[in-house]
């Protein structure tokens, strides 16, 4: 301000600076927050299908070995009636763990399980990925508005350059965030 009570023009550009560098910076915010939030959501979602899938496998595996045992001792009975119990609950046994294996339908076989949580496991890495971009582009927001401010209490003009540039690495680490996440990898 200039003793006459008139706001300095180059002060009102900075102050046009810091509003819209704030503005990107609370979007950030909000979109790093909601992408933690999603990979954080993922990675239960992994976690939970890797549980569901080691049930299954012990569960087909116990069944399995059932199988292969009373097909052992099938094999030393001599009662025609108890061979054809025994062959037809080994039958039963074994069909149960290839359902298990791979069940399309309710997609959770040992196979669907697998790749569901595959895939659970790629969206949380991008989700993760795309929350340290808009990290990125919050910090370089928030030094910028610093220095910005810095460039009205001090008059040094280049602050107001630098945070300029800061502005642009934020807007285009919110760029890479949103289209094509961990492309620069800082940390």
């Amino acid at each position: 301000m200039s003793g006459h009570g008139h706001v300095d023009p180059s002060n009102k550009k900075i102050a046009l600076i810091i509003a819209v560098m704030a503005l990107f910076l609370a979007i950030a915010e909000t979109a790093g927050k909601s992408a933690q939030t999603d990979a954080l959501n993922y990675n239960v979602e992994a976690s939970n299908l890797w549980a569901f899938f080691q049930a299954k496998t012990i569960r087909q595996t116990t069944v399995r070995t059932a199988a292969d045992d009373l097909t052992i001792t099938r094999d030393t009975v001599t009662d025609a009636t108890l061979k054809a119990a025994m062959t037809k609950q080994i039958d039963a046994w074994r069909a149960t763990a290839q359902r298990w294996e791979t069940e399309p339908e309710t997609q959770e076989g040992r196979r669907e399980l697998s790749a569901r949580a595959l895939d659970a496991q790629k969206k949380r890495d991008v989700s993760y990925k795309r929350y340290h971009d808009f990290e990125i582009a919050s910090a370089a927001f928030q030094i910028g508005i610093v220095l910005a401010s810095a460039t009205v209490i001090t008059g040094a003009i280049v602050l107001s350059w630098i945070a300029g540039g800061l502005g642009i690495v934020g807007l285009g680490f919110m760029a890479i965030g949103l289209l094509k996440p961990g492309l620069i990898h800082l940390f």
